[in-house]
């Protein structure tokens, strides 16, 4: 087989790797990672802002991660909580309880540690089903939930692609301010809370379940009062809220908890992807009453693994310093600044940006046809990722047009700077055309 070893390596991943998971934008192959940066064979560093999709959400390779994977590592009593407990696995769901607020007392609380997003949703939704009797859930346009099973077929972004809906499931919008249709604020706010009000009001929903900063739907963040509101009607309707926190809690916005920014208190939070420091580790965080029936109805062997829980709880204990937080929010601002100005700019690239937004670093970037047309641009999207991974950065969009920007929470200023200053020659260079259309063919990304 000839060619470079990243390209014998890319060819090999191809002839073995099952395409169903597969999601590529360009030919990216890594051998190692340190910190915010991706390593290629022969030594070419890459700024990762996307964290793995933000599992490796404080960088990877993080010192205090990794020694307590290694101690963990050493001599693991057995490899799941299923027919037996262990320490690392107990501890971590109470320090799960201790970080998560609620309107419970602590012993009328349980936790679900899984491996993935996907699964701590799905419990959440099986649990809320049970607990009310009710079939009904809520979920919003473009929103991801996981992707498999019910926590796939509640998920916008997979049903809007010919995955078919859960049979009991019902879908709103997620309000969207640059949504040329919708209006002011005060008035979108109001069109979406009326309809998720008619929906409960006909008492058949068990959930309503949302992320906070919807991600995977285009880095949209929701207006003041629309998760306030959402909360309200829930305890209205005795209904549930689930919040997803699987991609933005953590520290990511700025805030411990995504959902902190609209001061709701959730009956359900879901977390996942960087809670494993890199390995899979998930949780569910709710009732008694939804997650304990019915008994051993949610079996995978591996779960609470004491490697991936001892990941775990020292990715809690940067959480709980502050220090992560701290710097996505400062960060967040710093590189939102560097690319708003950019598109206010005169450079080549700067009028096909439509807008800059999030929270803490999980930051979209929205790019749109050239001329007064406000329509997406996916195929430029493409040609700015892959552009970036030729000048040294990794980033992937989301919703076909918006480049998804979520790096490693302890990332550097002087990372954020120089990743910007590749993001914005890679927009550049997209827009006069240096990316051929021949060049990203063979990456179908969504």
């Amino acid at each position: 087989m000839s060619g470079t070893y990243a390209e014998r390596l890319a060819a090999r991943d191809e002839a073995v790797i099952a395409g169903v998971e597969r999601l590529r934008f360009f030919p990216l192959v890594a051998e190692a990672g340190r910190g915010e940066l991706l390593i290629e064979p022969g030594g070419r560093e890459l700024i990762d802002l996307s964290a793995s999709w933000t599992a490796s959400g404080f960088g990877h390779g993080e010192a205090t991660i990794a020694a307590a994977i290694a101690r963990a590592a050493i001599d693991p009593p057995g490899a799941s909580i299923l027919s037996g407990s262990h320490p690392e696995a107990v501890a971590l769901a109470e320090e799960l309880i201790a970080l998560v607020p609620s309107r419970l007392p602590a012993a009328e609380r349980r936790v679900y540690l899984g491996h993935a997003g996907t699964d701590a949703n799905e419990v959440a939704i099986r649990g809320c089903r049970h607990a009310t009797g009710r079939p009904g859930i809520l979920a919003f346009e473009n929103g991801y939930h996981g992707g498999l099973g019910t926590a796939q077929r509640v998920s916008g972004v997979h049903v809007s692609a010919g995955v078919a809906a859960d049979a009991a499931v019902s879908f709103l919008p997620y309000p969207d301010l640059l949504n040329p249709h919708t209006g002011d604020p005060l008035t979108v706010v109001a069109d979406v809370l009326g309809r998720a009000e008619r929906e409960l009001a006909r008492g058949e929903t068990a959930a309503v379940i949302i992320e906070p900063l919807q991600s995977d739907g285009g880095l949209i963040v929701p207006p003041e009062g629309f998760l306030a509101g959402i909360r309200e009607l829930c305890d209205r309707y005795d209904v549930l809220l689930i919040i997803d926190e699987v991609k933005v809690g953590l520290g990511r916005t700025g805030r411990m908890h995504a959902f902190e920014h609209d001061g709701v208190i959730p009956n359900v939070v879901t977390l996942g992807k960087a809670l494993g420091g890199g390995l899979p580790l998930s949780a569910a965080i709710g009732p008694a009453s939804v997650l304990d029936r019915p008994v051993a109805s949610a079996l995978m062997t591996t779960t609470g693994n004491p490697i991936s829980c001892a990941a775990g709880r020292a990715v809690l204990e940067i959480v709980r310093s502050g220090v992560a937080t701290a710097n996505a929010r400062e960060r967040g601002e710093q590189l939102k600044a560097l690319l708003s100005g950019y598109a206010h700019g005169s450079r080549a690239g700067a009028s096909r940006v439509r807008d800059v937004r999030g929270r803490g670093l999980s930051v979209g970037v929205e790019l749109t046809a050239e001329g007064a047309s406000a329509a997406a641009d996916a195929d430029l999207t493409a040609k700015v990722v892959y552009r970036a991974w030729q000048l040294g950065a990794v980033a992937y969009p989301v919703r076909g047009n918006v480049i998804e920007l979520t790096p490693s929470l302890l990332i550097s200023a002087e990372a954020i700077a120089q990743a910007a200053e590749i993001l914005m020659a890679a927009i550049d260079d997209a827009a006069l055309g240096v990316v051929s259309d021949e060049e990203i063919a063979p990456y179908q990304g969504w």
